[in-house]
């Protein structure tokens, strides 16, 4: 069902940019930037025919370092041994995918078949969309502005394929590595903004200040490059199958890819840490796997593809590739993503 790629891409300095940090544009979604915009840069992406918008902000790609050192308070083994990874420019959500963006998807009656792109053959009624969940999947923590949660990774992946022909642009999960790459911002600490917990309240809600409920996205101070929400209040999806020894893996510099095939359906990899979280699961390097028991209440045989019952913590966010690849190699990639 939902797939996932442990991978780690190209480009080892940042490029330059023809805007500064902050700067909001909106480059063409069919051909690469040039030069590539400053780091932090955003543009705004609306969903055609609901009003509903977002904001991607730009990953200059690069090197950095993935895993944590041995000495890392908190630590787990499947956080290293630490290897150099290498990754293409990208851009990414500044906040979590909401319940705003998530309906147009999941209500048939929200979306209009309205397309960014002339040469599109979008149908609204062609779409396959979330059955109806067992129960209220937010779990009456919130809804407008509220980060989307509970869906199973293949759902968020068919939301990333509904928006990428929706607007016209290839949007899809991280990889593993660029979604650390984003948390890091040209960090090496534990968290974002250093390795003490004395600022983690300013970034994060989690089990200390949470009040046990997620928040709305962008209530607690950015990262450096602009990112909210990193650490804690959800959880996040990401492209990849988990492998607790992944890292041994890999060569000495490894090159990051979104195109590996997982060989299972679980576990897959989840990022950042929750607000019903202690601080350790929140670092940067902290890795959680999916679990069967996400879906153990819910009732119906099968289970249900779109939902899982017990995962209110767990929501996702987008990237869009600064280079996009070929309509061709994006058809490829959905193929590959849902077993076809």
């Amino acid at each position: 069902m939902r797939i996932d790629v442990f991978a780690i891409l190209v480009v080892s300095c940042w490029l330059s940019g023809c805007c500064g940090p902050g700067e909001t544009r909106r480059p063409s979604p069919d051909r690469p930037e040039a030069a590539g915009p400053g780091i932090g840069s955003t543009f705004v992406d609306t969903i055609p025919g609901s009003g509903v918008s977002f904001e991607m902000a730009y990953m200059a790609g690069g090197t950095f370092l993935i895993g944590s050192p041995e000495t890392e308070a908190g630590r787990d083994p499947d956080e290293g041994p630490q290897r150099v990874v290498s990754i293409d420019p990208f851009w990414i959500g500044v906040r979590e995918v909401t319940w705003d963006e998530f309906d147009v998807f999941r209500r048939r009656e929200l979306d209009s078949d309205t397309t960014a792109t002339s040469d599109s053959t979008f149908s609204a009624d062609a779409v396959a969309r979330p059955s109806p969940a067992y129960e209220d999947p937010s779990h009456g923590m919130g809804a407008n502005g509220f980060p989307a949660v509970s869906m199973t990774q293949w759902a968020a992946l068919n939301y990333a394929e509904w928006l990428s022909r929706k607007t016209g642009r290839f949007y899809r999960l991280p990889t593993e590595a660029e979604w650390e790459f984003a948390c890091r911002a040209g960090s090496s600490t534990a968290f974002s903004f250093g390795d003490e917990l004395d600022s983690l309240d300013m970034y994060a809600w989690y089990w200390d200040n949470s009040g046990e409920v997620f928040h709305q996205g962008g209530t607690r101070r950015p990262n450096d490059w602009g990112v909210f929400d990193m650490h804690g209040n959800v959880a996040e999806w990401t492209l990849d199958q988990y492998d607790p020894g992944l890292y041994a893996s890999f060569e000495s510099d490894t090159t990051d890819s979104p195109w590996a095939r997982p060989t299972m359906l679980h576990p897959r990899t989840v990022r950042g840490g929750a607000y019903d979280d202690d601080p350790e699961a929140l670092r940067c390097a902290a890795r959680l796997e999916s679990s069967l028991n996400w879906k153990q209440r819910d009732p119906q045989i099968p289970k249900s593809f779109w939902w899982n019952t017990d995962s209110p913590f767990v929501g996702f966010r987008l990237v869009s590739p600064a280079h996009p690849p070929s309509p061709d190699e994006i058809e490829e990639f959905w193929m590959l993503v849902f077993g076809e």
